[in-house]
């Protein structure tokens, strides 16, 4: 059985950011790019509820895992890099 793909948006309300479109591309420049040893749970913009929903979600695979990976290397990857 295949594992639902939640959109960025559904993630970001979740973790309790604004989750338009234009506050989640302002999130991602903002934050972007994180260090290539950095996990995205260790990122120090986050709450302690947010790491800690990110960290259990990983760690089940639960079905936001896929969401959760492309934030990862979404937040991982330079603007330069995507040619946005």
């Amino acid at each position: 059985m295949e594992q639902p793909v939640h959109p960025f948006s559904e993630l970001f309300s979740q973790l309790g950011l604004p989750s338009d479109e234009v506050s989640i591309r302002g999130f991602i420049d903002e934050h972007s790019p994180l260090p290539g040893d950095m996990r995205l749970e260790e990122a120090p913009f986050w709450t302690p509820a947010q790491a800690q929903l990110l960290r259990e979600e990983r760690l089940d695979d639960a079905d936001w895992i896929v969401t959760i990976d492309q934030l990862n290397i979404a937040l991982h990857t330079t603007a330069e890099n995507t040619g946005v």
